[in-house]
């Protein structure tokens, strides 16, 4: 009787302790969209300007993807449940702070703060879930779970952040995170043991990790502001000069390293390094386009951040059940294929994008291109993640993942920052032409679509030729990566879309600003 009682204990808390899991990485999904549908009010109040407000969003991709690697290998050496409640603990200051805040500064440093804090959750959380759940059939319906509860954050986020913004304010979009992580950290305790604290051999390139982000914040912040800054002044040399040394720097560091954060020589295998580029220009393609959709919707045709959110309903859900559907058919047939297939897609939905005016309507024009581009995004993401773990050893397999994650975090920060100069220097050149506000603010969002399309052929050429269909076939066969690929979702990174507020004041003048 005792044994059975302890047995049920076990398993109980075992329930517990999963669910703690989910509602942590539910939080970090859901901050990705709740916070962006409030930045409409955001900009008011803070006093940003459309050029800075991809800052936002940036600063939160970019420490976020920057220090993914450290993460996943700090949770080996020192513990996963107690780096998880170290980030449980920044990513709910941050939010707390962010509240409050009376600056941009001060809310992008916070956001900068809060993508720290989810990149020790994130992949803690996997961590701490894996080891929760023997390997096989229980281990699969745990990270299938987890995946739909990602991919539901997404919906979700969307929708209540309109309804915050419409109710009690902006502010509480970043408060709401508070309570959700009090809760957690008070709770990993009790129901979470320790694993992965190691006595010796403590080696972690922490130099490396903070030289790499820094070089992409550098990078991101001259693709961002040239058009501010002057493409040929000082200040925007001086920053690509910066960005180029300090990534070479990370290259020297890791090739002198005892315990490198990047094996460089993991790259020497084609298909993980195309998996790696499709992920790099991939989400540079979908977060600007979901960046300049929402511009669209809220600058051009008037809607609220409520209405925005149940817009982007359809797409979410599509991109759910597709995922789902392609995660099994990329077993089937093959993974280049559905990749390949899967970009191309995606291009025929921008470019549908491209058909926007001043007079669309969200049935004629919006919601067609949405389940076009979702659909092919749905095939996207699972053939991505096994190309981007092929031909890999076991004991590289995290090394992989997280490449593959930064890859992600990385291209989204720079796809946007290159869209958003290309949209506002031609919104800016049809202003001066005479255009209307809302025909100038169509043709800078064309225009970056366009290169959105762009960033979607490119992904779809590499492809074709680096993807190496016998690697990807060799690690379908290995029951992790086929649990992973099952699991794997899109909204499992960070999938931002950004709102402007509707203002009495000039387009031209924001712009300027």
């Amino acid at each position: 009787m005792s044994v059975a009682l302890t047995t049920a204990q076990t398993a109980r808390r075992q329930r517990f302790a999963f669910v703690l899991l989910c509602l942590t990485r539910f939080m970090v999904v859901l901050d990705a969209s709740v916070v962006n549908v409030a930045l409409p009010s955001m900009q008011h109040d803070l006093g940003l300007s459309t050029q800075a407000l991809q800052w936002v969003v940036s600063a939160y991709s970019l420490t976020f993807g920057g220090f993914l690697l450290l993460s996943g290998r700090a949770g080996d050496l020192f513990g996963r449940r107690r780096l998880l409640i170290v980030g449980l603990a920044l990513f709910s200051l941050a939010s707390l702070a962010g509240g409050f805040a009376s600056s941009s500064i001060w809310f992008i440093t916070t956001r900068a703060i809060q993508g720290l804090g989810a990149a020790l959750v994130a992949p803690t959380t996997l961590s701490l879930i894996a080891t929760l759940f023997a390997e096989g059939p229980e281990r699969n319906k745990a990270f299938g779970i987890m995946g739909s509860i990602t991919s539901s954050g997404f919906a979700v986020g969307a929708l209540l952040g309109g309804l915050l913004v419409a109710g009690p304010g902006w502010r509480w979009v970043m408060f709401i995170n508070v309570p959700i992580g009090v809760l957690a950290i008070a709770l990993a305790p009790i129901l979470l043991e320790e694993s992965g604290a190691q006595a010796e051999q403590r080696h972690i390139d922490v130099l490396g990790a903070a030289v790499i982000t820094t070089g992409l914040i550098a990078l991101v912040a001259v693709l961002g502001e040239g058009n501010v800054l002057g493409w040929l002044s000082w200040q925007a040399i001086g920053l690509f000069v910066l960005a180029l040394v300090l990534i070479l720097a990370f290259v020297s560091i890791e090739l002198r390293s005892p315990a490198p954060l990047v094996r460089l020589g993991i790259f020497r295998l084609g298909t993980l390094s195309g998996g790696d580029m499709v992920g790099l220009l991939g989400p540079a393609a979908f977060v600007s386009l979901l960046f300049m959709l929402t511009l669209y919707m809220q600058k051009v045709l008037g809607y609220s951040a409520v209405e925005t959110g149940l817009a982007f309903l359809p797409m979410a859900l599509t991109l759910m059940v597709v995922s789902n559907l392609a995660s099994r058919l990329v077993a089937r047939i093959s993974v280049k294929s559905v990749l390949v297939g899967g970009m191309v897609i995606i291009t025929f939905g921008l470019l549908f994008f491209t058909r926007m005016s001043t007079t669309g309507t969200f049935l004629g024009m919006l919601l067609p291109a949405m389940l076009i581009v979702a659909i092919g995004l749905g095939c996207v993401f699972p053939a991505m993640f096994i190309a981007g773990t092929a031909g890999v050893s076991n004991n590289e397999q995290g090394l992989a993942s997280g490449l593959l994650n930064t890859a992600q975090q990385v291209g989204a920060a720079i796809g946007l920052a290159i869209t958003t100069t290309i949209a506002t220097g031609r919104t800016t050149v049809l202003l001066r032409s005479g255009a209307s506000s809302g025909a100038a603010l169509v043709g800078g969002f064309q225009s970056a679509i366009f290169v959105c399309a762009g960033f979607a052929i490119a992904a779809a050429l590499i492809a074709m030729v680096v993807i190496r269909e016998h690697e990807c076939t060799q690690s379908l066969a290995n029951p992790s990566l086929a649990e992973h690929c099952h699991s794997a979702r899109p909204f499992a990174i960070h999938i931002p879309h950004v709102a402007l507020r509707h203002s009495s004041t000039s387009v031209s003048s924001e712009i300027e600003r």
